[in-house]
């Protein structure tokens, strides 16, 4: 087994190539976009409660498109849903640069930018996710999911990154307007993808999994979820690292006044998880070999929380115990600890969903997955602004992290079999 990345889906597989291609172009985008509304949102404000309004907004859309977009995924040809959701991103991402070449100065056009954006995505991620197991081997998904976190990463590095940069040279205008052109890249991607309609069923398949989309459909993916512990972990394990413990609202505050530095800082901050994350990821090869994945997920998120309560310990400590600068520094190793640890639960928490979820289901379940992936970071920030406003931006940092740790350790005691799952054998 490889110590390093295996980029053996990359080398066997055209479509494969091209779609991952296309995403990770894409979602550099997407991420300087995130950064770009927080720091706007921020500066018409000056309110991290207002910032965390952003996750509010973000969140009830992906719910509902979410849930649904998993039926149409499950229900029509999936290169067909992903590039009409696609392509609803990219209009949204054109009318996030036309707002501010306009000037805009109202915060609520904003909000209802970030809303249909993620409505987009909540649809398109889905039917991205479960187009892997269909063109690809089992066998290859652990090494295609630590690719595609992977990428993420990168993204999450160059985005923030590039955002910063772009803010403090030409604007908000300059930033959304390169985030409307590279995001075309995900319609390239998927646009070259052959039919991919339902497949015609699978053995044991229940008659009431094939109704039309709409909310029964919906609940069929839920009765599913209900009866598999193991699937309905590794949603379980994530909401408590995402929702108690997440720190990107805190991060204009701390560009603007703890740590100093503004916008730069922001990415910097942002960059720095994506890097932890491409380190983990570069030397993942040996991931496929794990069998005790659900023991894994537990550790990694442990390492979350300890790294979040770092950073806010670093952020207790700017300007008193510590200078700004060195502040910053252990800030920013802590959530390059924080990235590491969540790119590696991450990648096996997809494969788990993947492996132990039969055809006509994974677009639901991967509909539940992008609620629970991206609804939980967006709760989390709403919940994480508001306790700021109370405490102050370290303080709930440090708690935050704390309580996630807390909260992984009484899950291990009560779901001993989830500690146990086999990942020669699938069992949801």
């Amino acid at each position: 087994m490889p110590l390093l990345l295996d980029l053996e889906p990359l080398r066997s597989n055209t479509d494969y190539r091209r779609l991952y291609a296309g995403f990770t172009l894409s979602n550099i985008g997407s991420q300087l976009a995130v950064v770009a509304i927080g720091l706007q949102v921020y500066d018409l404000t000056r309110s991290t409660a207002s910032v965390g309004v952003v996750g509010l907004c973000a969140l009830v859309p992906l719910v509902v498109m979410g849930l649904y977009g998993g039926t149409l995924v499950d229900h029509f040809d999936r290169r067909i849903v992903g590039l009409v959701a696609q392509s609803v991103a990219f209009v949204v991402s054109v009318l996030c640069a036309l707002q501010a070449w306009m000037g805009n100065s109202s915060v609520l056009v904003l909000y209802a930018l970030v809303a249909a954006w993620n409505a987009a995505f909540a649809v398109s991620s889905p039917a991205r996710t479960s187009i892997y197991p269909r063109i690809l081997r089992r066998e290859q998904l652990p090494a295609a999911n630590a690719l595609s976190v992977f990428a993420m990463n990168a993204s999450m590095t160059v985005g923030p990154l590039l955002a910063g940069l772009l803010v403090d040279w030409g604007g908000f205008r300059a930033a959304y307007t390169v985030d409307a052109v590279i995001t075309t890249a995900a319609l390239w991607g998927l646009a070259r993808l052959p039919s991919l309609p339902p497949e015609p069923g699978d053995s044991g398949e229940a008659t009431s999994t094939r109704r039309a989309p709409g909310i029964r459909s919906v609940l069929d993916g839920f009765s599913f979820l209900a009866t598999r512990p193991n699937v309905r972990m590794t949603f379980i394990a994530d909401i408590c690292a995402m929702v108690l413990a997440q720190p990107r609202v805190l991060f204009p505050a701390a560009g603007a006044v703890i740590f100093g530095g503004g916008a730069t800082t922001v990415g910097l901050l942002s960059a720095a998880a994506a890097v932890g994350g491409i380190g983990a990821m570069f030397f993942s090869g040996r991931l496929g070999s794990v069998i005790h994945q659900g023991r894994a997920i537990l550790v990694s998120i442990v390492g979350w929380g300890a790294a979040i309560a770092g950073l806010g310990a670093a952020m207790l400590a700017a300007g008193d115990v510590l200078t700004r600068g060195q502040a910053l520094w252990v800030g920013l190793v802590a959530m390059a600890v924080a990235g590491g640890s969540d790119s590696v639960s991450a990648v096996f928490r997809t494969t788990i969903l993947q492996s132990a979820t039969p055809d006509h289901l994974r677009g639901r379940l991967q509909g539940v997955f992008i609620v629970v992936v991206a609804g939980g970071p967006r709760l989390g920030e709403l919940l994480g602004g508001f306790v700021a406003e109370n405490i102050g931006e370290g303080m709930t940092a440090l708690v935050g992290g704390f309580a996630c740790v807390a909260a992984i350790v009484v899950l291990a005691r009560v779901t001993p079999g989830f500690l146990r799952y086999d990942a020669r054998n699938p069992t949801p």
